[in-house]
C-alpha cells in the first residue's frame, strides 16, 4: 500500500447522495470546512434512481383533508409498530422546510394544475401527498439540484476514495478518516467530526434496484468504531422491479409504485389479481405485504414456483404512460416491452434497508463525533418497513439536522481534538466471497427466512477465512459484505417473529408482547455482532 497525504477538516462527510450533500451545503454555510468523499462519480449513489418522489404535506399544496397527522398515522401503520413516534413526528414535520429549501437551491418538481405542484398516491398512503420531478426521476432531479450547489461551494470533494476506518483518540472520540484511492494510495483526514451517509446494504443479494456501490459500508464502518445498529433484519423488497429473465443478476430496473398509484394492477400468469382481498389497500398496500402476496402467488404457481409476476397498465396509453413514466418506459422498451399494450413482467428485488446506524434524529450516534443521516442511519422513521417516498425526505431532513449538530457539538467543544489520535496502518479484515455470498442471502436471507437457513449463512460466513488489508474499492466493500451480512443474520434469527419486512416461516405470527422493541447489535471484543440491548417500541401505536 502505497504511502498517503493528510488534511484537516472540521467535518467529513462518507456519501453524496440525499443526505451527505444537504449535510454538506448546510455545514458550509455555517462556516465548517468540510470534506466529501465517496468512493465513485459523486452521483453514483442510490439517489439519483429513486423514481417514486418525496412524500410530504406542503401547506397550500396539499388536499385540505390531508394533513402531517395523517402522514405520520400511515407512517407508523406501514412501520408496524416499530416506528418511534417522536422521530416519525419531528421528521414529517421538519418535510414542508427542507422541501423548500431544495427548491431554494434549485430543485424543480413537476407542476400540476391551479399553479400547484403535482401529487401521486403510492402504497400506504392514504392521500395523493408524494411530489415529484422528470415524470418518474425525481432522484436524478435531487441529485443534480444538490450536487450543482456543491460544486458552487467552498467544500472540498474526493471521488473515488473508499472510507477505510474511523480514527478515534485515546478517549473514544472521533479523530478523523482513513480513506484509499483505487490506487492503493492512503488518506488520512484529520477532523473531530464524520457524518456517514453511504446509503444502502442491496449489493448483499443476487438482485436488488440499488447500484453497485451499496455495500453496507457505512454500518460495518459505524460498527468497528464502536456505534450500535438496530433493525438491520427489516430489508424491504420493492414488488415491482423489472424481471429481465431467468437468472438476472445485479442491479434491475424498477417499476416505481407510482404506476400502481395511477391504476395498474398486479396480476398473475392466468391474468388473476394478486393483491384482491390480500389488504384494504390491494395493490396500493405497504411493500412487505405486496412483496410477500407476490412470493405466496409464485409457490401456489403450477408446477411449482415461478419467477414473476405481472403489472398492468394496459389502461394508460402509450403516450399517457410515456409522458408519466418516461424512466420506466425507456427500460420496458429495453427489454421489448410496450406497457401500453402488454403487462410488465416484475419480481421482488431487494431495495431498502429500514434500520442501520442508532442515531438521534439529529444523526448523532452513541461515538462522539460520529455522525449518520439517510439510509444508513436507524433514526425510528421506517420502524418494521419503510412508506412509500419518505426516505428522500429523511436525508433531507436528518441531513440538515445533523449538519447543525456537528456545528452546535463544535461550539460547545463537546467533540475530541484529533491532534491526540495516534493512527495506525489498516488492519487485515474478513472479506466476503461475494458471488456466495449474495446466492446465500437471496436464498435464506430473503422475505422468507427460518432459523435453519440463517444458520447455514451464519456458517459459510464463518468459513469465508480471506482476510484482506483494504488495498482499493474491492477490499472495502467485501470486508464491508462481510461484516454486515453477519450483522443482519444475527438479528434476524434473534427475531423469533414475523414483522414487516422480516417474515420467518418457523415464527409466522407476530408477537407484540415479545417483540414489539428493536434490536440493538454492536460488536463483541471478539469482533463479533452482539446484542446490546432492546429499545422498548411498546408504547408505539
Amino acid at each position: 500500500m502505497s504511502s498517503g497525504w493528510e488534511a484537516d477538516a472540521d467535518l467529513v462527510v462518507v456519501g453524496t447522495g440525499v443526505a451527505g450533500l444537504t449535510a454538506a451545503l448546510e455545514a458550509t454555510a455555517r462556516g465548517l470546512r468540510v470534506v466529501v468523499v465517496t468512493k465513485a462519480e459523486a452521483d453514483a449513489g442510490n439517489t439519483r434512481w429513486a423514481q417514486g418522489g418525496v412524500a410530504v404535506v406542503l401547506p397550500g399544496e396539499h388536499d385540505p383533508d390531508d394533513s402531517v397527522r395523517r402522514h405520520i398515522d400511515d407512517t407508523i401503520v406501514a412501520g408496524a409498530g416499530l416506528c418511534d413516534l417522536e422521530a416519525v413526528a419531528t421528521i414529517l414535520s421538519d418535510g414542508p422546510g427542507a422541501v423548500a429549501r431544495l427548491r431554494d437551491g434549485g430543485a424543480v418538481f413537476d407542476a400540476g394544475p391551479h399553479q400547484r405542484l403535482a401529487r401521486t398516491r403510492e402504497g400506504g398512503h392514504t392521500a395523493f401527498r408524494v411530489i415529484h420531478a422528470g415524470g418518474d426521476a425525481t432522484g436524478a432531479e435531487v441529485e443534480r439540484a444538490l450536487l450543482a450547489g456543491a460544486r458552487n461551494r467552498a467544500l472540498t470533494l474526493l471521488e473515488r476514495h473508499s472510507a477505510v476506518a474511523v480514527s478515534k483518540t485515546p478517549a473514544g472520540a472521533v479523530a478523523g478518516l482513513t480513506v484509499v484511492d483505487d490506487g492503493g494510495t492512503l488518506g488520512r483526514l484529520r477532523a473531530p467530526a464524520v457524518l456517514l451517509a453511504t446509503g444502502g446494504l442491496g449489493q448483499l443479494y443476487e438482485t436488488t434496484t440499488n447500484p453497485d456501490v451499496a455495500t453496507g459500508d457505512g454500518v460495518a464502518l459505524a460498527l468497528r468504531a464502536g456505534a450500535m445498529v438496530a433493525d438491520l433484519e427489516f430489508v424491504q423488497f420493492h414488488p415491482t422491479v423489472l424481471h429481465n429473465g431467468r437468472g438476472a443478476r445485479g442491479r434491475r430496473p424498477l417499476v416505481t409504485e407510482a404506476v400502481r398509484g395511477e391504476g395498474a394492477v398486479l396480476v398473475d400468469g392466468a391474468g388473476a389479481r394478486v393483491m384482491a382481498g390480500v389488504h384494504p389497500l390491494e395493490d396500493l398496500a405497504p411493500r412487505d405485504v405486496v412483496s410477500a402476496a407476490v412470493i405466496r402467488r409464485l409457490a401456489e404457481a403450477p408446477g411449482g414456483i415461478d419467477d414473476h409476476v405481472f403489472l398492468d397498465a394496459t389502461h394508460l396509453s402509450g403516450e399517457a404512460f410515456r409522458t408519466r413514466f418516461p424512466t420506466v418506459y425507456a427500460a420496458c422498451q429495453d427489454a421489448g416491452i410496450d406497457p401500453a399494450t402488454e403487462p410488465i413482467p416484475v419480481a421482488p428485488a431487494a431495495h431498502f434497508g429500514c434500520g442501520g446506524v442508532v442515531t438521534s434524529v439529529d444523526g448523532r450516534s452513541c461515538v462522539p463525533g460520529l455522525y449518520a443521516a439517510g439510509e444508513v442511519a436507524r433514526t425510528g422513521l421506517h420502524g418494521a418497513n419503510r412508506l412509500a417516498s419518505n426516505s428522500l425526505l429523511e436525508g433531507l431532513v436528518v441531513g440538515a439536522r445533523a449538519a447543525r449538530a456537528v456545528a452546535a457539538d463544535h461550539a460547545s467543544g463537546a467533540l475530541g481534538d484529533p491532534r491526540t489520535a495516534t493512527e495506525a496502518e489498516p488492519a487485515a479484515q474478513p472479506a466476503a466471497d461475494r458471488p456466495l455470498l449474495q446466492q446465500l442471502m437471496s436464498r435464506h436471507a430473503a422475505i422468507g427466512r427460518d432459523h435453519d437457513g440463517l444458520e447455514v449463512v451464519a456458517k459459510s460466513l464463518d468459513a469465508m477465512s480471506e482476510r484482506r488489508v483494504p488495498r482499493g474499492r474491492g477490499d472495502v466493500e467485501d470486508a464491508a459484505l462481510h461484516l454486515v451480512a453477519r450483522a443482519l443474520v444475527f438479528a434476524a434469527d434473534e427475531r423469533q417473529e414475523s414483522r414487516g419486512c422480516h417474515v420467518r416461516h418457523d415464527h409466522a405470527g407476530r408477537d407484540d408482547e415479545r417483540w414489539r422493541r428493536s434490536l440493538v447489535v454492536g460488536l463483541d471484543d471478539a469482533g463479533q455482532p452482539a446484542l446490546v440491548r432492546s429499545l422498548d417500541l411498546g408504547g408505539v401505536a
